[in-house]
């Protein structure tokens, strides 16, 4: 059979099939299994790390969901002492019982006493009433019990939503609307708890546990020095999941980092909610806020030195730009692992009359579908760009003067900025070349707001995301099978 050339393009697409029926293919963005990263993300995966003193790891199969019958899907991160804890949750409306629980344990204990953070992929436990809040905080206790800390009532299945007693905050990635297997949870509980270690190998493991559709494990480690000991060598490190509905507004992401540096509770959540707005608060890949978002620090002061009272301080500020660069690194692995996606974007908006208004513009860029789509289909379309601008929602009084903006592509291999709009006036573009920049996979979009209707603004801000195509829709067209 002589088949035209748009249908043997789709039945490539499919799989090998007649043009009458169409057979399921595996897909491409599959959890990755023993030895199938795919080649291209294999250079974002450590083959060692530098790991925080006092904190330990390990990933382990439960089979959360039933289709995993032996990839690890529960991890567990402790500090060998109590330490200080921060996190900033969610703001959907429809906030995930895990998300309620942490958020209660963090709120008793005033951030300090924190031992340990677990998280299962599988099943998000959100939006499953009472009974989803009562296994959520079963799973806090049973790893409460393994630090021979038990709760009020220790047990195997689920006991009221109390908190009152726990010292672990608990996250879930995965299907809204369905209820946790937590018997089969709380019973693997203290098997992980014995598997316990320092080693790269485990944290490796537990970055692995929480991936869902992610293609890749997602986790960063470094080292560090503070104005006041500089002979301390401190360490920080961080993992993410996360590759669709993620636009976090932390207010399915889910972040943790740990430092052995000396930050006590009043000066950790601060510093994150610093950290946030300039890192997971600023990517996108769809544009829809999880009910699950979760960004938790852990610090245990492990590796000693004087305790880091504010942000003000030499080791303060110090800390707060060590932090927010890595945060900065581990976020943008979501979009390098974003659904279906082929391009790694950076809009930059320069000369804003205020940081607010920078960022409003280009989170607004990064959500526009006509923006990602264009991007992933190569076309230089820069009126997409300048249209949302000009409808972001929000700004200030003469944040935007079309006469003072201009528009540009900045290529990733450091080549001169292509102009295609400057001051209000559009350039003659070099399709050609427009072309070529499109083909690689990172870009920066700069946006230039010429200092507002005052001309004096000089605030600027970034945003990262990527963009949609056809497996993006492929994907969460049959999510839940």
């Amino acid at each position: 059979m002589i088949l035209k050339p748009k249908l043997e393009k789709a039945l490539e697409v499919f799989g090998q099939a007649s043009p009458h029926k169409f057979y399921r293919c595996t897909r491409s963005y599959s959890a990755p299994v023993a030895g199938t990263i795919p080649a291209s993300k294999q250079k974002y995966v450590p083959t060692s790390g530098t790991y925080p003193k006092g904190f330990l790891a390990t990933g382990i199969h439960v089979g959360v969901k039933p289709s995993n019958t032996q990839f690890p899907d529960l991890a567990l991160l402790a500090s060998e002492v109590p330490c200080s804890g921060a996190a900033v949750f969610t703001k959907n409306k429809f906030q995930a019982a895990p998300v309620t629980a942490s958020r209660q344990v963090l709120e008793r204990c005033s951030g300090e006493g924190i031992r340990a953070i677990v998280i299962n992929s599988g099943c998000a436990n959100a939006v499953t009433g009472k009974g989803g809040l009562e296994d959520a905080t079963a799973m806090g206790r049973a790893v409460d019990a393994c630090f021979n800390r038990p709760s009020r009532t220790p047990s195997t299945s689920p006991q009221s939503p109390s908190s009152d007693s726990s010292s672990t905050l608990v996250m879930s990635t995965g299907v809204i609307g369905q209820r946790l297997p937590i018997s089969k949870i709380l019973s693997a509980i203290p098997t992980a708890h014995s598997t316990l270690s320092s080693s790269h190998k485990n944290w490796l493991l537990a970055a692995r546990a929480i991936c869902t559709t992610d293609t890749f494990p997602k986790l960063l480690s470094r080292t560090f020095t503070l104005p006041s000991s500089p002979n301390i060598t401190y360490s920080l490190a961080g993992m993410t999941k996360g590759a669709g509905m993620i636009h976090p507004n932390m207010a399915t992401l889910l972040g943790m980092l740990f430092t052995d540096a000396p930050l006590p509770a009043k000066t950790l959540k601060p510093l994150l909610t610093h950290v946030v707005d300039r890192s997971f608060n600023a990517i996108s890949v769809d544009g829809d806020t999880s009910t699950n978002d979760t960004l938790a620090f852990l610090a245990n002061g492990s590796a000693g030195g004087n305790p880091i009272t504010s942000l003000a301080s030499e080791d303060g500020k110090a800390i707060a730009e060590i932090v927010t660069e890595f945060t900065q690194q581990l976020s943008q692995l979501v979009i390098r692992d974003g659904e279906g996606a082929t391009k790694f974007v950076h809009v930059r908006v320069i000369n804003a009359p205020s940081f607010a208004d920078a960022r409003k513009i280009a989170s607004t860029i990064a959500r526009s579908p006509l923006v990602k789509t264009a991007l992933y289909g190569k076309d230089a379309n820069w009126g997409r760009i300048l249209c949302a601008v000009g409808y972001t929602e929000g700004l200030s009084p003469g944040a935007v003067v079309p006469e003072k903006t201009s528009v540009s592509f900045v290529p990733g291999d450091g080549s001169a900025e292509l102009k295609l709009l400057v001051r209000g006036e559009p350039e003659v573009v070099d399709e050609e070349r427009a072309g070529r920049i499109l083909e690689e996979e990172d870009l920066e979009i700069l946006v230039d707001l010429g200092g507002g209707e005052e001309g004096d603004g000089r605030d600027e801000a970034s945003y990262w995301f990527c963009d949609f195509s056809h497996e993006y829709v492929t994907i969460n067209g049959d999510y839940r099978t």
